[in-house]
């Protein structure tokens, strides 16, 4: 699992190490890149501090940025991981993912934000979504060949998605699998618990904890219907904390948000073919939540 945010660039042609680094990040001063290669930089997963350390095309080289203090830092998600081919993010609550008006502040608008200031050329480019309300993990390709690789093989790229959710209540079971058919009406998504011609959702769900008056659950998803544990947890009669659409009207909890949260992610890496997987801990919000 990835806990430590990095870079990751692919050599493309022979030169020395030291001169790479300059080269890839332009906005960084001599001193800090100096810095860099004293503590935090690996070729090919090996730690190398050696300036004249001799690259071949085809290596790769990433920085650990634990260390790294970075000029840009968004208000509203965190970069978890990046290399020349996608982002892995953690979107804050309130962020929209995607829209097509171009005043709305969105996931692409800070992401190109970025990318200008990094003197990349590329775009970003969505390649799933989260509510504005949830949080958490998300990948963004910088091409739309990516994004295209992603989408036609979704279940065969992506391995693991994993959410923690407070739920209102407790659960009639500890874990359990909810199918139903979601159908996009005029305000919100509608539920059936038998094919009405809608799309399937299949959730399934673990109790972690319970308190006096809700459930910390954690669930993976099958499918990736728009809303889809949201409305499925309504349907349970244990709709998420705080959801001004699906939950309770009269829901008076003191978060302040909606208490759903994409917490882990695992893919195979569309053009690498490496095993990626990164994980957050749960917001601390929801684990105060449960002490009520």
């Amino acid at each position: 699992m990835f806990h430590v945010k990095q870079l990751e660039y692919k050599v493309r042609a022979t030169c020395e190490l030291f001169q790479f680094l300059i080269e890839q990040m332009p906005d960084t001063s001599r001193t800090k890149v100096k810095e860099l290669l004293a503590h935090s930089v690996c070729v090919d997963g090996r730690k190398v501090s050696q300036f004249n350390y001799p690259l071949q095309p085809g290596m790769r080289v990433t920085i650990e940025k634990s260390s790294y203090k970075e000029r840009f830092k968004p208000r509203d998600l965190d970069i978890v991981f990046e290399d020349e081919h996608l982002f892995v993010i953690n979107k804050h609550e309130g962020l929209l993912s995607y829209s097509k008006k171009p005043s709305d502040e969105t996931v692409i608008t800070v992401l190109n934000k970025y990318l200008r200031l990094t003197h990349q050329q590329c775009n970003a480019h969505i390649v799933h979504r989260l509510d504005r309300d949830t949080s958490g993990l998300m990948v963004v390709s910088k091409s739309k060949q990516v994004s295209q690789k992603f989408e036609s093989d979704w279940k065969g790229i992506v391995t693991d998605r994993a959410y923690v959710a407070v739920a209102w209540g407790k659960m009639e079971q500890s874990e359990g699998t909810i199918r139903s058919w979601l159908t996009d009406g005029e305000y919100c998504v509608l539920s059936s618990p038998t094919d009405n011609g809608g799309k399937l959702a299949v959730t399934h769900y673990k109790v972690v904890k319970t308190s006096r008056r809700y459930s910390l659950l954690e669930l993976h998803l099958d499918t990736g219907r728009r809303n889809q544990i949201r409305v499925q947890l309504r349907e349970e009669k244990h709709p998420v904390v705080h959801d001004p659409m699906y939950g309770y009207k009269d829901d008076v909890s003191p978060i302040g948000r909606l208490a759903l949260h994409a917490f882990r992610l695992g893919f195979t890496h569309p053009v690498t073919g490496k095993r990626m997987k990164f994980e957050t801990p749960y917001p601390a919000s929801f684990i105060k939540l449960m002490e009520l």
